[in-house]
């Protein structure tokens, strides 16, 4: 594959090359610190190569198609200036890693946690990430997923208007930057996922098609054409993104990725982009020595996402489980959930999210007006990560409300528990740990006045037709206070109920650490027990058979009664969610300190107990 971009080779020689397979001529243009307009040379596969002596670390340069306008590289590592500005030569040997004995966290044991670099602290730099990693760590986090960073138009946006896909977000600190972040991280013992969108380029600043075909009108996308992976020209536009990948594993020391909305990337080719982007990628860990983690995002309840390629799959580590967070929380909050997933809202829905996987795997869905997914229970469960907030879910509402900002605390522990107990990987949103009280709203930062305009209008638009023709406005996605309110208020997590909710998900993580049987993917250690629609009990064991834990759910606003499997004769209290330390309550019944097998216990509302036992077969 051919590398594309400015790649310096030390002793003041830099190589330039770029991609436009129908262009006869193109130059490079020198801006900083000396001013040059030089021709390139052209290959018969379309790509235009210099190389040059007498140039560091630090040149700005365009590349001029045809001899005319100029544009940034489309490969830059670096936009200094932002979008419309020149590219700049980055030296990545200079950089002196200290992870050299880092390997990476087993998929199975992370506790993830999705952040977006901007606003996780009043700097909204890498930097500015690093004092608080300490804190990260404490509470039990292994793994962040950071939003995506590559290079967007202004200082503010969720990063999905990536336009510059090698060039690190400036105002977050560059490429030197992140490098410290993810350093810093290793040396804390916690890896790094990047969110990289290879399903369509920004709206500003993208300058793609002045060199190629990189996109293609035969498929659609909400962002209008999709990326041409299978049509004239698509082979370089493949290496592109595939080199992509492995530069921020490379480079950036990043310890995987999280690919954005793959449902919407298109490839019919025999050997696809996906199975592809897998083998080179596999070849560069087994080079590295190091794991390399693949997540995705798919609307596709399709377990091919997540088979081995030598299976005929697209060979993902994990993907992010929706099902889970529609079947709980179209549950836990009537008001809403419904609504918005109208697809669920029944308890053994939630009961097959844990035993199953996917919810929808064949049966006919309303919302699609078809039958939608196909089974995932021959699947492990770590390969599902489970969540009850993220990004989406609280910035694609009308006030950007998390979900600690719609539920109480005790709806909150029991979701949170939910989470953590299940036989999948969790993964937080930022400030969901102590239950944030900062919306995390939509921001861009775009200079051109007619964009600004269009997305105004998409998101009103896009409330109206969700809230019922309602004229309900979002707060204005341009404006600076918009972003500014999504910021975190790390002191938050200090105080009363929002201290107790930390305290809650710590102990629930050392729970999971701790616990074998929590360790135990296998979909057949996992049943559960339905108690109408008012509860459930999940009941998880470990490799052997020989211990079980279960955990006595109450999802409703009244006491219920939940028969004790008979799997073990006694059960002993672990934790329960309405403990003095994780509670304000003054309930004077809680729950017993042991149980026996097929007696009943008394479920306070919304509330959980986690009990574990010997099998019988054991005594």
């Amino acid at each position: 594959m051919k590398k594309v971009g400015s790649h310096y080779q030390g002793n003041s020689s830099c190589t330039f090359t770029v991609w436009a397979p129908e262009k006869e001529q193109m130059m490079l243009e020198l801006v900083h610190p000396k001013e040059e307009i030089l021709p390139m040379t052209k290959s018969r596969s379309g790509y235009f190569e210099l190389t040059l002596s007498e140039i560091e670390p630090g040149t700005r340069y365009f590349f001029r198609p045809e001899n005319k306008h100029h544009y940034p590289d489309p490969a830059s590592q670096f936009q200094p200036e932002g979008v419309h500005g020149p590219s700049e030569v980055i030296n990545h040997r200079t950089y002196q890693w200290q992870d050299q004995t880092w390997k990476g966290v087993p998929f199975p044991e992370v506790i993830l946690y999705e952040l977006h670099v901007g606003t996780f602290t009043p700097e909204g730099t890498f930097e500015a990430i690093i004092p608080r990693l300490k804190e990260l760590k404490a509470f039990g986090v292994n793994a962040i997923e950071i939003m995506p960073i590559a290079q967007f138009p202004g200082g503010r946006n969720w990063g999905y208007d990536g336009v510059f896909l090698y060039a690190v977000q400036n105002t977050y600190g560059g490429p030197e930057g992140f490098k410290k972040l993810v350093d810093a991280c290793h040396a804390e013992g916690i890896a790094v996922y990047l969110d990289v969108v290879y399903n369509h380029v920004g709206p500003e600043g993208n300058y793609l098609e002045e060199f190629g075909p990189y996109h293609t009108d035969k498929y659609c996308t909400p962002w209008g054409g999709a990326m041409n992976l299978d049509g004239a020209w698509s082979d370089a536009v493949k290496e592109f993104f595939i080199l992509n990948a492995l530069y921020w594993i490379e480079e950036f020391h990043v310890d995987g990725l999280r690919f954005d909305a793959i449902h919407t990337i298109f490839d019919q080719s025999a050997v696809n982009f996906w199975q592809l982007l897998h083998e080179k990628v596999h070849e560069l860990e087994l080079r590295l020595g190091r794991l390399v983690v693949l997540i995705a995002e798919s609307d596709l309840n399709d377990p091919k996402v997540l088979k081995s390629v030598d299976t005929g799959g697209w060979g993902f580590t994990a993907q992010w489980f929706d099902d889970f967070h529609h079947s709980l929380y179209s549950i836990i909050d009537e008001k809403e959930g419904l609504k918005r997933y109208p697809d669920f809202g029944r308890m053994d829905q939630l009961a097959k999210a844990y035993t199953d996987g996917f919810v929808h795997s064949g049966e006919f869905n309303k919302v699609r007006k078809r039958r939608f997914g196909a089974s995932s229970v021959s699947l492990p469960g770590h390969q599902f990560i489970a969540f009850i907030d993220n990004h989406d879910q609280a910035g694609n509402r009308l006030l950007g409300e998390r979900l600690s900002m719609l539920l109480s605390a005790d709806r909150l522990k029991v979701a949170a528990a939910a989470m953590m107990l299940s036989p999948s990987v969790p993964m937080l949103f930022m400030g969901e740990e102590y239950a944030a009280q900062t919306p995390f709203l939509y921001f861009i930062s775009h200079s051109k006045p007619e964009l600004i305009e269009m997305v105004q209008k998409g998101r009103k638009e896009d409330f109206k037709s969700f809230n019922e023709g309602k004229e309900e406005a979002p707060p204005d996605p341009q404006d600076e206070k918009t972003f500014q309110d999504s910021v975190l208020d790390w002191d938050q997590r200090k105080e009363g109920k929002h201290q107790q909710m930390l305290e809650w998900y710590q102990a629930l993580i050392q729970l999971r650490k701790t616990q074998p049987i929590l360790q135990n993917f296998s979909r057949s250690s996992t049943q559960v027990q339905t108690i109408d629609e008012s509860g459930f009990v999940l009941i998880r064991q470990n490799s052997s058979g020989t211990h079980y834990l279960s955990a006595f759910f109450n999802l409703s606003d009244q006491q219920v009664e939940a028969k004790v499997p008979h799997r073990c004769e006694q059960w002993d209290l672990l934790v329960h969610s309405y403990e003095t330390r994780f509670s304000e309550s003054t309930h004077e019944k809680t729950f017993p300190e042991n149980v026996y097998a097929n007696t009943s216990i008394q479920l306070l509302p919304w509330s959980v107990a986690v009990y574990m036992g010997e099998s019988l077969e054991t005594n």
